[in-house]
């Protein structure tokens, strides 16, 4: 895909939802950190059906480390993996009480020091509740970049320094939401809507059904 198709790819989608945004619900960077690292093999309407109810019990790090880990698993205990899942908070909670007073870091390296914390999640954080213009690849983004030709790679890392590479700069802040929201709603795994796709004629999936 070269240039000019690559600009007309998110002009459409930004006609088509101009104001994108996460659909996980948080309401400070903590708040957000946490439901991302709790999204790992779950969906976003499980995790905000367990941070609502987390959230009013504890939505600081000293807080959620007051209620210990058996409490903090009944919270989240309807999340997979949410054993390893509430370890990994707890211990990222006394990392940010210990080194950041408390605030998430706004730095890439800080946050990807924290446990259970990877490059995906340091991306959505820098990105929705920092501003930072960073992409971060997951399942729907990697499907969608590859199957559309936007930025091919065999690894999410690939698929991310293509896509920087090939997203002009005004897009980039809310590329990220607009290519998830592409690939969990039009472009899925098993039954892409290709005749309800706003990028059809751009996209170079070879699989795609014959307009009537």
């Amino acid at each position: 895909m070269n240039a000019s198709q690559s600009y007309q790819v998110f002009e459409r989608l930004r006609e088509a939802r101009p104001k994108p945004t996460t659909e996980l619900r948080y309401r400070s960077p903590f708040e957000l950190l946490v439901a991302v690292m709790l999204s790992a093999q779950a969906t976003d309407k499980k995790v905000n059906e367990a941070t609502e109810r987390l959230f009013e019990a504890a939505n600081t790090p000293p807080a959620v480390l007051a209620l210990g880990e058996a409490a903090l698993k009944e919270y989240i205990k309807t999340i997979g993996l949410y054993n390893v899942k509430a370890a990994n908070l707890l211990k990222t909670c006394a990392l940010l009480v210990e080194r950041h007073g408390g605030e998430v870091p706004a730095e890439r390296d800080a946050l990807e020091s924290l446990p259970g914390v990877g490059r995906k999640t340091a991306n959505v954080v820098l990105n929705t509740a920092f501003g930072q213009p960073t992409i971060a690849v997951d399942t729907h983004i990697f499907r969608v970049a590859n199957r559309t030709g936007l930025a091919p790679g065999k690894t999410a890392q690939q698929v991310e320094a293509g896509l920087l590479a090939a997203t002009p700069d005004e897009f980039k802040q809310d590329a990220h939401h607009w290519l998830i929201l592409h690939g969990r709603y039009i472009c899925t795994a098993r039954k892409p809507n290709c005749p309800g796709c706003p990028i059809r004629e751009l996209c170079a999936y070879p699989d795609k059904p014959e307009m009537s």
